[in-house]
């Protein structure tokens, strides 16, 4: 794949995602934003949040159509509004990941509500809710489809009965994600809880001989990293899989590490 050139990815998240008068992105951000664009069309991950500022999604289809005018990626990308939060997604992957999800059953979900006295294993009933969760979702993306392809997509959904944390969580494509009830609000469990924080990197020379960028970050309540092993442990060879398959990235590495927090917000 041929090298791109920095200064021009650069100016694109600049000229394209600066909210109002404020300025826009600063180059390390840029360049990483574009990195994890990158995992998202090379088929790494399923989707990536934009949380690195507060612009709308026509701002960021003019970026991604720019982008891929210099040869960041051919693939389609798609954005998905859910609740104004805007998801950048591989349309193939996401559709095989949640399939995948309701077949096997083998991602776990774990309930940190605020009434818990630690983490545990979701309740079945709570389960099949959240599965019908993402059937809907996985509805909307299978009817993305049969659009006729273009480069960047848009669309929207959104239900009230949502856990967005919880959908979040699975859209992203880790391995274990976080759900708790709202009875109470949004708090949840985990303050000084440890946890095992898995970070997934790797280098992208094509962007900058320098970049390391930051494909995966979750964590996972160590009281239940034993009985969850098995699963992540799938979950890491699955990636390492898709990893030897592609050339965008290199020098792929999993880590972890336990931290206690005075408070996790979600």
């Amino acid at each position: 794949m041929a090298t791109l050139s920095p200064q021009l990815l650069i100016a694109a998240a600049q000229q394209n995602l600066r909210p109002g008068r404020k300025k826009g992105l600063l180059p390390a951000g840029s360049l990483h934003l574009a990195g994890e664009i990158l995992a998202v069309a090379s088929g790494l991950k399923p989707a990536l949040l934009y949380d690195y500022n507060s612009v709308g999604v026509d701002k960021i289809k003019n970026y991604l159509q720019q982008i891929q005018g210099i040869g960041l990626t051919r693939h389609r990308l798609h954005l998905l509004n859910v609740a104004d939060n805007v998801l950048i997604l591989n349309l193939e992957k996401t559709a095989l990941w949640l399939e995948m999800l309701l077949l096997t059953n083998k991602v776990p979900f774990i309930d940190v509500s605020a009434s818990r006295p630690c983490p545990g294993c979701c309740e079945p009933e709570y389960m099949e809710s959240i599965k019908s969760h993402i059937a809907e979702i996985l509805a909307h993306v299978k009817t993305l489809s049969s659009i006729p392809s273009q480069p960047v997509t848009t669309s929207e959904i959104f239900s009230a009965d949502w856990n967005l944390c919880t959908i979040f969580g699975v859209l992203l494509g880790y391995p274990a994600s976080y759900t708790f009830t709202t009875e109470q609000g949004f708090d949840n469990c985990l303050s000084l809880t440890p946890l095992r924080v898995f970070t997934v990197q790797a280098s992208c020379c094509r962007i900058s001989k320098d970049l390391r960028v930051r494909i995966y970050s979750f964590s996972v309540p160590e009281n239940l990293y034993l009985a969850l092993k098995e699963g992540l442990d799938a979950w890491s060879g699955n990636l390492k899989d898709v990893f030897s398959a592609q050339n965008d990235f290199a020098n792929l590495c999993i880590s972890t590490e336990v931290v206690s927090l005075a408070a996790v917000a979600l």
